[in-house]
């Protein structure tokens, strides 16, 4: 199927996903009729709910009788009773990335941002400055932004930006007009088989750009510089180490960490810019977005002021709260790169000491990337690493454990402990930790829940302490 011609009732299996329910609001704006299903509710099928979709937890065979497609995500096995229904009554099935690639095919400036790392933020940024341009452009992100109040905006005009995910090689069913790659490292090995079979992937997305459309590239990157240089399209670079196109002089930090600095363009400066996010990876970020921006004529004084007004998205660098000076911070930081990235921000925020709960997210990974996370947490006081998330993406096979990577962090930087329950994580950090500190929850699992956790618990012995 290359079309929704003649399609009007649209079912999504796994409807609360993050582009899922993008992809669904996208669909209940254009006037089509939709359905969904999830295991859980959440304020994401709430608010789909409130739009007019017609969404039943859990799944069940059922729901797919009288749609017209039935769109998944990789997430959905192939035994789902939806899917299996929708194949009994020969209910065209698509999987996530080829209907997204049908709404972008759509539209002519689809602007695609790939990257093993920093997709949600760079996105982010982009679409601010694009919404601020007053290009009404259509957003689907991987993240929460205020400024569109979650995570799909839906305009009028030709352009759709969006994340361009590389696990199972999704990305390849895009149709980007404009394509960035911020960076080409290994990832997802339970997928991919080693690094040259993800830089094979990225060379394909590359290619899916028109000769007259544009690759932003990140020169510090050594695997995108090679991918880009078997492109045929138009390259734009940027970097703070490389000579690239665009670069980043004269950089200074705050005193809560967050950069200003002047842009050059091909050795010319065009504006000084300042961010209110910290951190040397979200200048790289700014960079590519500005890139992008200017290609397509945005004024740099909307691009700087679009900038200045980004405070990040959901789970990144997302300050939680302060108990007692305590700040607790939560980061979706999974790999040892955005770790690494994480805590080198963190040095520039004022603290006394920094503590990082840290949430492996499978098994592959952390079997794969072991000696990379093993060196990650050199820029932690402390480091608590628990157990080992994968959900049902992967089965424990015993051969990786939490307890093994404590082993060889504190090999390297000797401050590590391991603990399994989120309840005793809490308790220790409430007991220990002290004014001044700042505690990040990190991972891409359900570690998020553990903010709330240690702020209730510092609050409930502050008040202990004062009675």
């Amino acid at each position: 199927m290359a079309s929704l011609d003649n399609i009007k009732n649209i079912h999504f299996v796994g409807i609360g996903g993050i582009s899922m329910s993008g992809l669904a609001e996208i669909m209940l704006t254009a006037g089509y009729h939709v359905t969904g299903s999830d295991l859980n509710s959440s304020k994401i099928i709430d608010r789909l709910s409130n739009k007019g979709a017609k969404i039943t937890i859990p799944h069940d065979s059922k729901n797919v009788e009288g749609s017209e497609l039935v769109v998944y995500t990789a997430a959905v096995k192939n035994d789902n009773p939806e899917l299996v229904r929708a194949g009994e009554l020969a209910i065209p099935v698509m999987d996530r990335a080829e209907f997204l690639g049908i709404i972008m095919k759509s539209h002519h400036y689809g602007i695609a941002i790939s990257g093993c790392h920093g997709k949600t933020t760079t996105t982010s940024m982009v679409s601010l400055i694009f919404k601020n341009a007053c290009l009404d452009p259509t957003i689907l992100l991987g993240g929460e932004l205020d400024a569109i109040d979650g995570n799909v905006l839906v305009g009028k005009s030709d352009y759709f930006i969006t994340e361009a995910c590389e696990y199972y090689e999704s990305f390849l069913k895009f149709y980007p007009y404009v394509g960035a790659i911020l960076n080409v490292e290994e990832d997802h090995l339970d997928y991919f088989k080693d690094i040259d079979h993800i830089m094979s992937a990225f060379h394909k997305f590359a290619k899916l750009i028109p000769k007259d459309g544009t690759l932003v590239v990140c020169a510090d990157n050594e695997n995108a510089m090679k991918v880009a240089d078997m492109s045929e399209c138009n390259i734009l670079t940027y970097g703070l180490d490389k000579e690239a196109d665009y670069t980043a002089k004269n950089i200074v930090f705050n005193r809560l960490g967050h950069p200003s600095f002047d842009v050059y363009f091909r050795n010319e400066e065009i504006g000084a810019l300042s961010l209110n996010i910290p951190g040397k990876h979200n200048i790289l970020n700014s960079l590519a977005s500005i890139a992008i921006a200017r290609n397509a004529g945005i004024d740099m004084e909307i691009i700087k002021s679009s900038l200045l007004e980004f405070r990040g998205t959901y789970r990144r660098f997302d300050i939680q709260g302060t108990q007692n000076d305590i700040t607790v911070i939560d980061d979706y930081a999974h790999h040892p790169t955005e770790i690494r990235a994480t805590l080198d921000a963190a040095v520039q925020f004022p603290h006394k000491r920094v503590w990082c709960i840290f949430q492996p997210h499978t098994y592959s990974r952390t079997r794969t990337l072991f000696n990379d996370f093993a060196k990650a947490f050199y820029n932690a006081d402390k480091a608590i690493i628990a157990d080992i998330y994968s959900a049902s993406r992967e089965k424990d096979n015993g051969d990786i454990h939490s307890r093994d990577l404590v082993n060889e962090v504190n090999n390297n930087s000797n401050n590590a402990i391991y603990m399994k329950d989120f309840e005793e994580i809490a308790d220790l950090i409430a007991r220990e930790a002290e004014p001044g500190d700042i505690v990040f929850t990190m991972g891409a699992g359900d570690v998020f829940k553990l903010g709330q956790m240690i702020l209730d618990k510092i609050k409930g012995n502050k008040c202990i302490s004062c009675a």
